[in-house]
């Protein structure tokens, strides 16, 4: 799968180094955020690669809720683990859980069909912020840290439409997938804000099901739009840098 060169195997772990980590974050997803950055004092591996590295593995069902308990850092050994009852998890193999996922439904294992969805849901990553976050932070009248933006995902759910609401077989209908958004809310309380993204997701312009996406916003201060410019400005310039620099499938 296309998700090979973001990962390597030792002793039957999973390991993502912080530039395979960046190079995810940048070249699929879109994500410029400095926090995937290899040499970022607080790195930690997108969210979004862990996401799709559970559907490489274990396929994609009909329903499935990922909810993230812990930061990843550089270099961990990752167990992808599935129980009896289904229930997905990503750990170190000892104390730590790193990524919950419950789901339920036909499962997808088709290839072909899993990265197409894989590249349109996190392709929507890469529109977070600026395009979305910050006029949604402009008109709550707050803003994150400028010289420390942390956002973070909380969870990620989707729900493809049953068969007989008309969409038929779970893999057929993704071969050209869309995520569409629907509505976006930012709830702010005192220094952290929780943002909740809806879409609906189409294949071929027709509605095949949703996807929701909740983010925490953590250093919340007042909305300054000086600051803001200048976070914005350097969002660009690292974009640009990333795309001049081997980032040809970044989407935003």
């Amino acid at each position: 799968m296309f998700l090979d060169r973001f990962h390597t195997l030792q002793d039957g772990n999973v390991q993502v180094s912080a530039l395979q980590a960046s190079q995810f974050a940048k070249e699929i997803a879109g994500d410029f955020n400095p926090i995937h950055d290899p040499d970022a004092r607080r790195f930690c591996v997108p969210g979004d690669l862990l996401f799709a590295l559970v559907l490489d593995r274990f396929g994609l069902s009909r329903r499935m809720t990922f909810e993230f308990r812990s930061l990843v850092g550089a270099d961990v050994p990752l167990n992808f683990t599935e129980r009896s009852d289904g229930h997905l998890t990503v750990d170190n193999g000892a104390d730590k859980v790193y990524l919950d996922v419950t789901r339920d439904g036909d499962v997808v294992n088709d290839p072909t069909a899993i990265e197409a969805f894989v590249r349109c849901y996190v392709a929507a990553s890469g529109k977070n912020f600026p395009h979305t976050l910050k006029p949604l932070m402009e008109s709550e009248g707050v803003m994150f840290n400028p010289d420390r933006p942390m956002i973070m995902y909380e969870s990620m759910s989707l729900a493809l439409d049953d068969p007989d609401a008309g969409a038929g077989d779970a893999g057929a209908v993704l071969d050209a997938p869309e995520l569409v958004m629907d509505s976006a809310r930012l709830d702010a309380n005192g220094k952290r804000g929780n943002v909740t993204l809806d879409y609906h997701l189409h294949n071929h312009g027709a509605p095949v099901g949703s996807v929701t996406k909740r983010l925490v916003v953590s250093g919340l201060r007042p909305y300054c739009a000086e600051a803001m410019a200048a976070v914005v400005e350097e969002f660009y310039r690292l974009k640009a840098r990333g795309t001049r620099y081997g980032a040809p499938d970044a989407n935003g």
